[in-house]
C-alpha cells in the first residue's frame, strides 16, 4: 500500500483505503486483468471493502481475514464500552467481549490518527521503531501474540514465526523509512472499523482464532448478502498471511474455486 514497504510515500494528503482501493483497481487495468480477486487483512481489508463498494469492471471477489461485519447497534455498544445488546447468540457474545477488549487497547491507533507526524521516534531510532511494533498495548497479548512469541523462537515449526522474521518486518521498516508514512493511513481514515460497509459483490470469508475478534457466521452472512465462502480455522492470528501463510493460500484457493470454472484461456486474468 501506499506509505508502506517498497511503495512510493505519498506527497500529498488523500490516500486513504478509498483512493488505495481505486488505485489498486487502476494498477490490475494497466497490467491487462480483466477478471481478478483481491485480499486483505489488517488496512488490506479496508481497501478489499472499498474495492468490493467500487466494485471496479473485472473484480469478481474479494476475501478478507478481518472482516467488517458488526451490526450497529453492537458497534456502537461496544465502542461505547457499554452492556451487549439483547439476544446475542453464543458465538455473538464472544465476538463481543472481543470488540469491549479491542476498542479497549487502541491508544496507538489514536494517536497515529491524531499526530502522525510527530513519531520522530520510530524515523530516527531502530530501537524506537521496534518497541513501536511490538508494544501495540495488546491486552492479553491479542493480536500480536504470535509476534511475541516469536521473540524467544530460532527456529519454527510450519507456521510459527521466529525472531528473525520479526526483525526482517522491523527492518523493511527501518531501511525504507516508512514507520511514519505508514502511520499516516490512521489520519487519513474516518470511517468505522468494524462495522458493516454496504459491500454486495462475491465475498469470502476467514476467521482467524487470534483475530481482533472472531466474526460470527450470522452477522458476517448479513453484512455480505453475496458470500461465496466462510470457514473457521483453528490456529493464526491478526497477521494471517504472515503466521499462517500455506493456511491462507488453501482458504483462497477454496474461497474462489467456483469462479475459476470456465474462466480458463481467457487472457491474463
Amino acid at each position: 500500500m501506499p506509505g508502506y514497504g517498497f511503495s512510493g510515500k505519498p506527497a500529498t494528503t488523500g490516500w486513504g483505503p478509498e483512493r488505495m482501493a481505486s488505485a489498486w483497481a487502476e494498477l490490475m487495468s494497466r497490467l491487462g486483468y480483466t477478471r481478478y480477486v483481491a485480499q486483505g487483512g489488517d488496512w488490506g481489508a479496508f481497501v478489499v471493502d472499498q474495492m468490493g463498494l467500487q466494485a471496479p469492471t473485472g473484480l469478481l471477489a474479494v476475501h478478507t481475514n478481518m472482516p467488517a461485519v458488526v451490526p450497529a447497534d453492537v458497534n456502537d455498544a461496544a465502542q461505547a464500552g457499554h452492556a451487549p445488546p439483547p439476544g446475542l447468540a453464543e458465538d455473538e457474545r464472544r465476538a463481543y467481549d472481543q470488540l469491549l477488549r479491542t476498542f479497549g487497547q487502541v491508544e496507538y491507533a489514536r494517536y497515529m490518527a491524531a499526530r502522525p507526524q510527530t513519531l520522530y521516534g520510530i524515523a530516527d531510532s531502530p530501537v524506537g521503531l521496534a518497541a513501536w511494533l511490538l508494544d501495540h498495548n495488546d491486552a492479553d497479548d491479542q493480536p500480536a501474540a504470535a509476534v511475541l512469541e516469536a521473540l524467544d523462537r530460532a527456529a519454527g515449526a510450519e507456521g510459527e514465526l521466529t525472531r528473525d522474521e520479526i526483525l526482517d518486518n522491523i527492518t523493511l521498516y527501518w531501511l525504507t523509512n516508512t514507520g511514519v508514512s505508514a502511520s499516516r493511513l490512521y489520519w487519513e481514515y474516518r470511517g468505522g472499523f468494524f462495522n458493516a460497509k454496504g459491500v454486495t459483490i462475491p465475498v469470502a470469508v476467514t476467521v482467524f482464532p487470534g483475530e481482533q475478534y472472531e466474526a460470527p457466521r450470522s452477522w458476517t452472512e448479513r453484512a455480505y448478502p453475496n458470500l461465496i465462502h466462510y470457514n473457521r480455522v483453528a490456529k493464526g492470528g491478526h497477521f494471517a498471511a504472515w503466521e499462517q501463510p500455506q493456511l491462507l493460500a488453501e482458504e483462497l484457493r477454496a474461497a474462489f474455486r467456483s469462479l475459476r470454472a470456465g474462466q480458463r484461456g481467457e487472457g491474463p486474468g
